[in-house]
């Protein structure tokens, strides 16, 4: 496996917040581990770790010439690599759109790997006439830690959480947030895990553009907006389970939403716009509300909803036990599973 992204290794997550793309990178190399494969994962990491069962190795270094499967993530010139890979894949995580370039089309051309998506939507924003191989939607998965998060005894607090990144209408959240849902909910809080750390250098050269939404959440403490640095995966799971709705209108650019994903296997239930892959992840009126993103009806219905998950406790036990009953049955050894059988045999 292979990413020439921000710089990280299997330790990462455990010591700080990191992006989704990122997070799936390393649990899905621990997964192949877990399953008994020989694991070799290149990244900018600055020096080599065994960790978890997998040989985390500097992406600038030596590659072998040959795997049974070699997985190249995101990046055109990771294409080249490991040049006599018995099954070569291109996993890919934000709308194919990058990807109508010729320095990506003349290798996609030439070695024709299977082009792995992440929802069906996310399949679609690659062309018909486009090259490469078949097209695979394989979802991310939801780390064990969400997965077993504790079920709260009693419907928690009126308490929303934010855990996305800033850039993905988090001005437009808190502007609803307090012109008409903590008005109707004055006891409500909106706490929002988010900042540049989550993701490495990208992180910092984005910090300039996150920091006025940021300002915007922390002067809005009187209407409950709690502004938190973003945490660790462990960290991050056992307080999930202390809130009552997973808010976030959602991005054209989502192709799967970790962030939702994570909070929907840890029970939360959801509001959310139909945005992308937003109406993959969460099950509308099963495991929360998927609302209009047409302007006008979206604040409307998904303040509406929102306020019907932090008041109505009935409301709040159905949509939960549908996350339980829906949203943790897959994890990462499922999606290993299908990443290997497109493995020549």
């Amino acid at each position: 496996m292979a990413d020439d992204g921000i710089a990280f290794d299997g330790r990462t997550p455990e010591k700080g917040p990191l992006g989704g793309a990122e997070t799936a990178f390393v649990s899905l190399a621990e997964a192949f581990a877990r399953r008994g494969h020989d694991v070799q994962a290149y990244t900018r990491c600055d020096r080599p770790l065994d960790h978890n069962g997998v040989a985390w190795r500097p992406v600038d270094g030596p590659m072998p010439d040959t795997a049974d499967l070699y997985i190249a993530h995101r990046g055109d010139r990771l294409l080249d690599r490991v040049p006599q890979a018995a099954t070569i894949a291109f996993w890919i995580q934000n709308p194919a759109k990058y990807l109508l370039k010729w320095r990506y089309l003349s290798k996609l051309w030439r070695r024709k790997p299977p082009i792995v998506f992440l929802s069906h939507s996310h399949a679609a924003t690659y062309p018909g006439w486009a090259p490469g191989g078949r097209r695979v939607v394989i979802p991310h998965a939801v780390h064990d830690v969400y997965r077993n998060a504790p079920s709260p005894p009693l419907p928690p607090r009126p308490r929303a959480v934010f855990t996305s990144n800033p850039l993905r209408s988090l001005d437009w959240l808190i502007e609803l947030w307090v012109t008409r849902i903590f008005p109707a909910v004055p006891k409500a809080e909106l706490h929002v895990f988010s900042g540049a750390a989550t993701y490495g250098s990208v992180g910092a050269s984005k910090a300039a553009e996150m920091e006025p939404i940021l300002r915007q959440a922390r002067a809005m403490k009187d209407a409950g907006v709690v502004l938190r640095d973003p945490l660790p995966r462990d960290k991050l799971a056992a307080e999930l389970p202390g809130f009552r709705l997973f808010a976030y209108r959602g991005s054209e650019e989502e192709t799967y939403c970790m962030s939702a994903g994570e909070a929907q296997a840890a029970g939360l239930p959801a509001v959310v716009c139909d945005l992308g892959s937003m109406a993959e992840r969460v099950r509308d009126r099963e495991t929360g509300f998927v609302v209009s993103a047409e302007p006008g009806r979206d604040e409307r219905d998904f303040a509406h909803a929102a306020i019907k998950v932090l008041t109505d406790d009935n409301v709040w036990r159905r949509l939960h036990q549908g996350c339980l009953n829906h949203q943790r049955s897959r994890g990462w050894n499922e999606a290993a599973a299908d990443f290997e059988r497109l493995m020549k045999r």
